[in-house]
């Protein structure tokens, strides 16, 4: 199947953009289970991409209960070489203010519950992570961005918690403590599974609070969020379209060959049904 080239996850309004023609709504099995929501595919700004609602539509979905590795695995299904991925953050810095854009380039783990590999079940695959985000596509983030005179702001380090519950106060602080400049819930594990299946992943942060260690503004809320959000959902459509038409048919990247030399399994080892089930990750490496 090769239904799409980019992948853009996001709040389902994305789906509402100005300009998406022949939409067509896929739902997906993978061999890691069923993803957030049906991916929604079509044409924008000539590009061929596929859609896909972070926590569900309705937003039903917590942080913890996403399947990453389905969601991931079915835009490899789809075709899918370069995710977009946009996410509501908190801000740790003074300088990271509510509705500016940042591309972080770092990530700190700080979740407990989730599984942020495809790899076990005989199988073992160490991938380099040292520079998590794909710099090439950061570059297009970047370029779009400043074509537009956004406040886009290249670099930083996102804290990736694990909720659902926002920090405390003494988190929040400690981490502010490490240099830290962004916390969230959700894009490390994206960008830890699109690392494994060779897709170039990207971080486009928007801020939507101070978390809450900031001393004269109000504390993050839900309310307070959404707020930010919804103000700012045209410009982040604005920005994703904007990238696109910048975005190249035929593009050369490290993040596509990250499994080269990753996988230290004996081959002769490795399970039939783990081969099968990995077949679409591993199989140019693998036989």
């Amino acid at each position: 199947m090769n239904q799409a080239d980019i992948g853009i996850i996001g709040g389902s309004g994305l789906y509402d953009m100005p300009g998406f023609k022949n939409r067509e709504e896929i739902e997906l099995e993978t061999p890691f289970g069923k993803p957030s929501d049906a991916y929604m595919t079509g044409m924008l700004e000539g590009k061929r991409v596929a859609f896909l609602s972070r926590h569900g539509r309705g937003h039903r979905v917590m942080p913890s209960e996403i399947n990453y590795r389905a969601n991931i695995h079915g835009f490899k299904q789809l075709g899918v070489r370069q995710i977009l991925s946009a996410s509501a953050v908190g801000s740790l810095k003074l300088e990271h203010k509510p509705m500016d854009f940042v591309l972080p380039d770092q990530f700190v783990d700080r979740t407990r519950h989730r599984v942020s590999t495809f790899f076990g079940s005989g199988v073992v695959a160490h991938i380099s992570f040292a520079d998590p985000i794909c710099a090439r596509l950061t570059d297009e983030v970047t370029k779009a961005g400043k074509s537009m005179d956004f406040s886009v702001k290249r670099g930083g380090t996102y804290v990736c918690m694990e909720g659902p519950a926002f920090s405390t106060r003494a988190e929040s602080n400690l981490y502010r403590s490490w240099g830290m400049d962004l916390i969230g819930m959700t894009n490390l594990q994206e960008a830890k599974l699109a690392r494994e299946a060779e897709i170039c992943y990207v971080t486009i942060a928007m801020v939507t609070d101070y978390d809450c260690w900031h001393e004269t503004e109000q504390a993050v809320s839900v309310e307070l969020l959404i707020a930010y959000l919804m103000k700012n959902s045209e410009n982040v459509q604005r920005l994703v379209k904007q990238v696109l038409k910048g975005l190249p048919k035929k593009f050369d990247c490290s993040c596509q060959s990250a499994l080269k030399n990753a996988i230290i399994t004996d081959p002769a080892v490795i399970p039939p049904e783990t081969k099968e089930r990995l077949e679409l990750i591993i199989g140019k490496y693998v036989r």
